[in-house]
């Protein structure tokens, strides 16, 4: 029996009005929280320390003024306070440190794609590989992302299995961080990630190596959507797949992509596939935190975003039944399907 999936309303943020200078200045400090989250110093301020700039940039071989421009930006929007150069966190700081990874995806990982938008929405710009995204970047983001949004669902969903997991098949694996995660509950596991990112790959087998569980996974280059039969996925009785579903789209790609994933894993016993969705019934100027972005990235790139409702009434056409719904509360319209 398919339970109904439901969000709160907590993710529904006020979006303060500003004049342009605020905009503007918002725009820089979204990179501003990308850049401290990647050199650290988020992390110095959520443990309640009191930042030296000049001390910070020689432990960590920073430029001094660059540094000092990155917490003027983050102080234009109170996600710090500083005088001179100490720093120190701001009354917006524990929202923004939760949603770091969202700033990283959107700045770092689709800058470009933000960048080159006013030559991608004339449909002369539109031919051959008219975008690029930095998956590497992506990765990174995404693994925090999971972390806080998807984890804690997808540990519960965990639980809930009904057999020993031996083997297992991450698809779009990302930087690793999900099998990792399989690797730490399932003593003795073994499995796949799949990814189409070479990069993504090297960065999924050393963060797999430094965490102890080198030689246990096997990492294929490869197009989820155009997998086939092989001796690699035999035996997978668990397959995942996060962040990534909405690439399966449109609707009759989905259901062939659905159909193939179910014959080239035929041992799955549970497939267990997370995914954010278009958000249907928020007015723009309330729309929370990564839903603009997410959405108008994957307008960008020509996909075909789904909404719930769409995804819901693909899976018996594909070969798959839907068990569950388990609703993730961010990002908004997130949720982890279960299928068998």
């Amino acid at each position: 029996m398919t339970e109904t999936t439901a969000f709160p309303a907590a993710w529904l943020g006020d979006l303060a009005p500003g004049g342009a200078a605020g905009l503007f200045n918002s725009a820089v400090a979204a990179f501003a929280v990308a850049t401290a989250w990647e050199v650290g110093a988020l992390d110095v301020l959520d443990d309640g320390s009191r930042l030296d700039i000049p001390g910070f940039c020689a432990a960590r071989d920073l430029h001094v003024p660059s540094v000092r421009s990155m917490f003027a930006a983050l102080a234009s929007v109170g996600v710090v306070v500083r005088e001179g150069d100490a720093v120190v966190a701001g009354p917006e700081f524990a929202e923004v440190h939760r949603a770091k990874a969202f700033f990283h995806w959107l700045t770092i990982g689709c800058g470009e794609l933000f960048a080159n938008m006013p030559r991608i929405v004339r449909n002369s710009g539109r031919t051959g590989e008219f975008f690029r995204r930095d998956a590497a970047a992506i990765g990174f983001a995404c693994r925090d992302i999971n972390r806080q949004a998807f984890d804690p669902v997808f540990a519960e969903a965990l639980a809930g299995l009904d057999f020993p997991v031996r083997k297992v098949a991450d698809l779009g694996c990302g930087s690793g961080g999900r099998l990792v995660q399989l690797a730490r509950r399932f003593p003795g596991v073994r499995g796949v990630g799949v990814d189409i990112a070479p990069a993504v790959l090297r960065s999924a087998n050393q963060h797999a190596e430094a965490e102890g569980f080198g030689g246990r996974f096997e990492f294929v280059e490869a197009d989820v959507r155009a997998l086939g039969p092989e001796p690699r996925f035999a035996g997978v009785e668990l397959l995942t797949c996060f962040m990534m579903g909405h690439d399966f789209w449109p609707r009759e790609r989905c259901v062939a992509t659905l159909r193939m994933l179910r014959a080239a894993f035929p041992d799955v016993r549970r497939f267990l596939l997370g995914d954010t969705a278009r958000l249907e019934g928020v007015p723009d100027r309330e729309k929370p935190v990564f839903t603009l972005a997410f959405e108008t990235a994957h307008d960008l790139m020509g996909v075909d975003l789904p909404t719930l409702a769409q995804w819901e009434g693909v899976f018996a056409e594909s070969g798959w039944r839907l068990l569950r719904a388990r609703p993730v509360e961010v990002p908004a319209a997130s949720v982890i399907y279960e299928l068998g």
